[in-house]
């Protein structure tokens, strides 16, 4: 425990750098921010030097199981150090508010609590934004691009944070040059995204905020309205493009970036079947909403079904109307897409395309099973074959997340929410959506919420981010004998 606690120390340390930012834009924009964030910063730094220090005597190298401890308490303690400057900005601010905003940024759920963000402070709304970035590709893969610095191995972390149900897999021979491949990419998406919405109309203040949240997936927005409140048809293309890219795997991007050839795309039947799906679904939901005669022209309702299915579909959670007056079969839908069609190794949530993929060809094998008993097909993606290992796997794992989202909505229905809010609102943080339904949707937020109901989801999140089983294993018995 001491050795994790050692490690944990440095990443807090490294963890204090990231307040630059918010103290940047401070003092560019002279917002009255800047000591709140030199106090974060302080106590980020000081912290984990504290922490550093006084196990310094029992660091050793990690364990693939000290990984997953790792994971689960950086997650939880970093968005709790984030908080600290929302307390100190906003008086009325509680801790539950303060932590939930955070996790939920770090998490790139995109669920808020926060009101009045056309007048927020801009280092305020540069931080949220700030950790939809850093929370998209992963605090651990961050930390693990600059691990030799810290001396320690980083494969074990890397399994434990990365997303999806095949880890093995490396794009380089040592992990701390996976992970700066990656966040190379991400930072080359970033910059160009920032650059495409700057010429689409935005401020350049508005332009990074919301290419940190559309490329981490994360859908906070610097608007009360989301990207509703600048009604424009580019800014809207841009991002759903951006968030398309988002939800397939970085790596796929690498390959093609570093081979200049669509056929890392063209190979990738996960990506093959995310955009497939997408597809059919913009087409299906804007034929569904001009046959309802919700909007008066076909070209609105395309436009509309466009952004929002894309932006709930990949997780990301900015809308652009009030989909929730929508009949009740669309919305539902994006939720229901939104859980299970992200690529793993993108910066979506939910189940995966590649799980998705795994459960429908074992369930075409049982059937051939019930027809043929004595038949034998391996079960293919594509032209890979799955180890029995990986779908068994898959199979735990979508157990424990049906009964996790099941037990959580029936938590929040005994505390006094009501079915619809309570159902979408778990269903959208443990998918890292943002916005549900009820209470909670695209013209609300969470501070409908009362401080339990808010922890509830602020867990499911957490749950979510960290596909559950890196968070469930440190509650087992067996995960503390020796």
């Amino acid at each position: 425990m001491l050795h994790v606690v050692n490690v944990l120390g440095r990443l807090l340390v490294v963890f204090s750098i990231t307040y630059l930012v918010p103290i940047t834009c401070s003092l560019i924009f002279h917002d009255g921010m800047l000591w709140h964030f030199i106090d974060g910063m302080a106590i980020s730094a000081a912290g984990g030097a504290l922490l550093y220090l006084a196990t310094r005597r029992h660091y050793r190298e990690l364990k693939p199981r000290d990984g997953f401890l790792l994971v689960t308490l950086s997650w939880v303690l970093m968005a709790a150090i984030a908080s600290v400057p929302l307390m100190l900005a906003y008086d009325g601010m509680s801790f539950t508010d303060a932590y939930f905003e955070m996790i939920s940024g770090l998490t790139t759920t995109g669920a808020t609590v926060m009101i009045g963000l056309d007048l927020a402070p801009q280092s305020i709304n540069i931080w949220r934004h700030l950790m939809n970035w850093i929370g998209g590709m992963g605090i651990i893969v961050f930390a693990v691009a600059i691990l030799p610095l810290l001396g320690v191995g980083g494969m074990q972390l890397y399994k434990a944070e990365t997303p999806g149900p095949m880890k093995d897999s490396k794009l380089t021979a040592r992990i701390a040059d996976t992970a700066k491949a990656l966040y190379l990419v991400y930072v080359g998406m970033t910059i160009v995204c920032v650059l495409a919405l700057w010429l689409a109309g935005m401020s350049w203040f508005d332009a990074i905020c919301h290419a940190f949240s559309a490329l981490g997936l994360g859908g906070f927005s610097t608007r009360d309205a989301s990207v509703g409140a600048f009604d424009s048809v580019v800014i809207e293309a841009v991002l759903s493009f951006f968030m398309l890219l988002a939800g397939i795997n970085f790596a796929t991007h690498f390959l093609a970036v570093r081979r200049l050839s669509w056929g890392p795309y063209l190979r990738d039947t996960e990506a093959r079947a995310y955009l497939l799906i997408m597809g059919l679904a913009f087409v299906g939901l804007t034929s569904y909403l001009i046959f309802q005669g919700v909007y008066e022209d076909a070209g609105r309702s395309a436009r509309m079904v466009m952004f929002n299915l894309v932006s709930i579909g990949t997780g990301s959670g900015y809308a652009s109307t009030d989909y929730a007056q929508w009949p009740i079969f669309a919305p539902l839908l994006m939720l229901f897409l939104g859980g299970i069609i992200p690529c793993a190794g993108s910066t979506g949530g939910g189940i995966k395309m590649v799980r998705t993929l795994v459960l429908f060809g074992q369930s075409q094998r049982e059937i051939l099973k019930l027809i043929h008993p004595a038949a034998v097909r391996p079960l293919m993606i594509g032209r890979n074959a799955v180890s029995e290992r990986v779908a068994q796997s898959v199979l735990g794992f979508i157990f424990l997340y049906f009964m996790s989202a099941a037990l959580m909505i029936f938590v929040l229905l005994l505390s006094g929410l009501d079915f619809l809010t309570a159902f979408s609102a778990i269903i959208a943080c443990i998918n890292n959506i943002g916005p549900g339904l009820g209470d909670v949707g695209p013209s609300g937020n969470y501070q409908a919420l009362n401080d339990f109901q808010t922890w509830v989801c602020a867990f499911a999140m957490l749950l979510g981010r960290l596909e559950i089983f890196a968070v469930l294993v440190i509650f087992t018995p067996g995960f503390w004998r020796k």
